[in-house]
């Protein structure tokens, strides 16, 4: 018996997102332990695995490439899982990511050398690229459109939550061995590393009870199959509800006008009518990426060596942002449905930029070079005492809590609700390895910018943000409260600009209209009571969008 309540069926396919949180922590965790510096030793003081105290780990270059094999890999993971997606459903795609992750979580657990944690990485990464895909897909496809946000955000939490557990594991973990910086075991690296495989188990097997989404289904006519989850989901198993014939007459509407369609590639993603929403869909994930959140998460640790923490007590201190992240995502939760899209981005990007001014600042006013960096880690190439390096610390943590309410869900619950049905997962999919490309980039080239540029890292991602204010601003329309049929009708409005629609900052938010639907208040043969578009072609009019 399949479950129909949207808050488990969420719950579940979310802990694909908690896979890339467990892999964000589990390596940031160890990047100063260390077993995992001297295991994997490629400083001055020899070979792998010495007794030295000092190990430095593997170079600045090295340990960016360890870092951005996950990414890499989850950049070809995403490409694959459009195709992959369209042919044997949204549900399949990710119990097969689920599958790889083990695979990769048990090279990398048993890993001999830099080369054997590289390929377990990027095998990882093929399951992180399919799940960070298509998971928002599935939701967003069974999700009520006045609370799609809601549910596809929960992507997020999951990855803050997953950072935030692993992280504690790997704290805890960091003690085996004994209390002396010479007393490490490999079990400290091993232990965490094996663990996360866990939550893959419980997603595979969690996905067996949940329905197929039912716009594939359409899709595939299975047209049966599809009222059936339709009603299960909303309508508690009432096929004759409203909003259920309603939707079921808007996903006909839209196959029928997507049957000319018959051979879709990524190319059709280029052509002029969808270049748009191509290039809205890539951004929205490449600019996720350039806030600079995930550089600090992957090297936060660098930061609090810098600013004067040492040993275990670098981790301890690390964790509060990761808390600070997990909590300052509930309002996104909570709210995202009602605030849209447009506003927490602006807002985000706003506070971000300053936020990295005054990084970027603090350091280069106050920072001390250390040459060859602490301890022999290029990348902890500066340090500061006193008011100057709690500045920094505070800054961090606010950059955090500026990040976790608006760019960390939106990305996720953004491009979905650009693409029509025929070209959902392809463009998702392109999305998404818009994302991993950059984090490939940024896990790489981060250590090395760190070590050679400093403070101007920092400058480099306030850029970034002010950027990306001015792009949302005049590219990024609002489509909190609306179908996703109804978006597509937004993007083809015969009265907005030729091949992008209505202008994006004309457009607002409808949730408590679409609430109205979810309730049963529509006119399902007129649909006048709503103001719904009468077809699904580019030629339908949408007065809801304006």
């Amino acid at each position: 018996m399949l479950i129909g309540n949207i808050y488990v069926i969420a719950g579940v396919a979310v802990v694909g997102g908690g896979l890339f949180g467990f892999d964000i922590s589990s390596l940031s965790a160890q990047l100063n332990e260390n077993a995992y510096k001297c295991y994997f030793n490629q400083g001055p003081e020899g070979p792998p695995f010495t007794d030295s105290e000092n190990c430095s780990g593997p170079t600045s270059l090295n340990q960016g490439g360890i870092t951005a094999a996950m990414a890499a890999g989850s950049w070809l993971g995403a490409l694959i899982s459009g195709p992959l997606s369209d042919r044997i459903g949204r549900k399949t795609s990710i119990m097969i990511g689920c599958v790889i992750w083990l695979i990769g979580s048990t090279i990398v657990c048993a890993s001999q050398n830099i080369g054997m944690l590289v390929v377990g990485r990027i095998i990882n990464g093929l399951s992180v690229g399919i799940e960070s895909a298509q998971v928002p897909v599935y939701i967003s496809e069974l999700s009520p459109p006045s609370k799609r946000g809601r549910f596809v955000g929960l992507q997020q939490w999951a990855i803050t939550w997953g950072i935030l557990i692993m992280f504690y594991i790997s704290y805890g973990c960091s003690y085996i061995g004994g209390q002396k910086s010479t007393d490490y075991s490999t079990a400290s690296w091993r232990i965490p590393w094996g663990l996360q495989m866990l939550p893959a188990i419980f997603l595979f097997c969690g996905m067996l009870l949940l329905p197929e989404s039912p716009r594939w289904l359409a899709r595939k006519d299975r047209w049966e199959d599809c009222h059936h989850v339709l009603a299960l989901v909303h309508a508690k198993g009432d096929r004759n509800h409203p909003f259920v014939a309603l939707e079921m007459q808007d996903i006909r509407d839209m196959c029928e006008f997507e049957r000319q369609f018959q051979h879709i590639t990524y190319l059709d993603l280029l052509k002029p009518r969808m270049i748009n929403r191509t290039l809205i869909g890539l951004f929205m994930q490449i600019w996720s990426q350039l806030t600079g959140m995930n550089v600090m998460m992957y090297y936060i640790t660098y930061l609090f060596s810098m600013a004067g923490y040492t040993g275990n007590s670098t981790l301890l201190a690390s964790s509060i942002q990761y808390i600070i992240n997990v909590i300052m995502t509930l309002p996104a939760l909570i709210w995202m449905d009602r605030w849209g899209r447009r506003k927490p981005l602006l807002i985000g990007a706003a506070l971000m930029a300053i936020l990295m001014y005054a990084n970027g600042g603090i350091m280069a006013a106050h920072g001390v070079v250390v040459p060859g960096g602490i301890d022999g880690v290029a990348a902890e190439s500066m340090r500061l005492h006193g008011p100057p390096a709690k500045g920094l610390i505070a800054c961090t943590f606010l950059f955090v809590a500026s990040y976790a309410p608006t760019w960390g869900p939106v990305s996720w619950t953004y491009p979905p609700e650009l693409f029509p049905l025929r070209l959902r997962g392809k463009g998702v999919a392109l999305s998404t390895s818009g994302n991993w490309a950059f984090n490939t980039a940024l896990g790489l080239f981060t250590p090395t910018a760190f070590a050679n540029i400093r403070w101007k890292t920092y400058i480099m991602f306030g850029i970034f943000n002010t950027v990306m204010f001015l792009h949302v601003f005049f590219i990024f329309p609002e489509t909190a409260g609306k179908t996703l049929e109804e978006t597509e009708a937004m993007f083809e409005d015969p009265n907005g600009y030729k091949y992008l629609g209505t202008p994006a900052w004309k457009t607002h938010v409808r949730t408590r209209r679409v609430e109205a639907m979810e309730h049963g208040n529509v006119d399902v043969e007129s649909k006048v009571e709503t103001g719904h578009a009468e077809t699904a072609g580019p030629s339908h009019k949408d007065e809801t969008v304006v």
